[in-house]
Parts: C-alpha cells; structure tokens; sequence
C-alpha cells in the first residue's frame, strides 16, 4: 500500500510540473519559435553575407533555399558558384558559373568570377579573356574587376613573374551584384 502512495505522489508531481507552461518572456533559456506571420529575408542577401564571413557551406544552403523559392536564377547560380570556388571545389564551381553565363552573359560579376576561377586552374589566357569581358561589361567602374585584370595581365606579360615575390598580387576579387567583394588568396604550398 505505501508503494501505491509514493507511485501516487510521483505521478502528482509529474503532473503538475507538466502543466506549467513555458514562458516566452527575454530571459527564457528556450530558443524562439518560428515566427509565421513575419517575411523570409532573402536566401540570396543570407548567401551572400555568409559569403562575405567566409562561411561557404552556409552559404550553398541559403542559395539552395533560394534555388527552391525563385529557381536556378542568374544570382543564385553566380553565389553557388562563389561559395564552391571559396571551398576549393573548382570543377563544381565552374560548371556552375558557366551555367549562369548561360542565364545572364550581361553580367560583368559572373564574367569576373569565372576569370579568377580559371586562373586558380592555370588557365591563364582564357582568364585574361574573362576579365576584360568583365571590364568591359562594367565600363571600368568597378576597381576590383580593374584590379583583377591589370594582376592577370602582369602576370601573363611577365613570364618570369614569381609570387612569392609579390604576394599582393595574390589577391584576386571575386565580385558580387551589389558590391562587396570576396578575396581569393592562394594558398601556400
């Protein structure tokens, strides 16, 4: 009969320490709820300020979400694009910048950002290529895609041209509608 009472105290307990409910004030140690009645932001702007932290894989899934929302537009193929060329994975990342071209062979970013991708593979006149299409899409105006073609020019019309030299020159920009700039540096051996 005891062992009936204690089980009759505990089932009590549990009971009334379901039943408190759980409180949404600032200092609850919950995280928030999905908030229904509030707009998505863009999963193109999230992709590209994780690009801009540096947080590519992030960055593929925002584009990804977007992919799902808008299609495979222009943008969100340029961003995929970026974040597979930040992580490395410059086969992906070609096709896909390719493939935008496809879309939007107006656009002077895209045109920029298959330029550095090519010069990460070697492919040096292809790149010089890209980049002055991309300069010339831009009418000069943007200084890292002018930055970026005087580098790959010095560097074809230099064959002795030696990097360790001149780590400055290093640093090509990839580019993105709206502005910011990503720095692709090469890694050292």
């Amino acid at each position: 009969m005891a062992r009936a009472g204690a089980w009759l105290l505990i089932s009590l307990a549990l009971a009334a320490g379901c039943s408190q409910s759980v409180s949404r004030e600032d200092d609850n140690p919950f995280a928030p709820g999905v908030a229904r009645n509030e707009a998505a932001v863009d999963g193109i702007v999230v992709g590209n300020r994780l690009l801009d932290a540096g947080q590519y894989e992030l960055a593929i899934d925002a584009f990804n979400r977007a992919a799902v929302e808008e299609g495979l537009s222009a943008d969100v193929l340029a961003g995929l694009g970026a974040a597979n060329l930040g992580l490395g994975r410059l086969g992906t990342a070609e096709k896909v910048l390719r493939e935008a071209l496809e879309k939007d062979e107006r656009s002077p970013e895209i045109w920029n950002n298959l330029g550095v991708l090519l010069l990460e593979k070697g492919k040096n006149a292809e790149a010089v290529q890209h980049f002055k299409r991309a300069f010339a899409l831009d009418n000069g105006e943007s200084d890292a895609i002018r930055d970026n073609l005087r580098l790959v020019l010095a560097k074809t019309e230099n064959p002795t041209y030696n990097p360790d030299e001149e780590k400055q020159k290093q640093d090509y920009k990839l580019v993105r509608r709206g502005g910011s700039d990503y720095l692709i540096r090469k890694t050292p051996e």
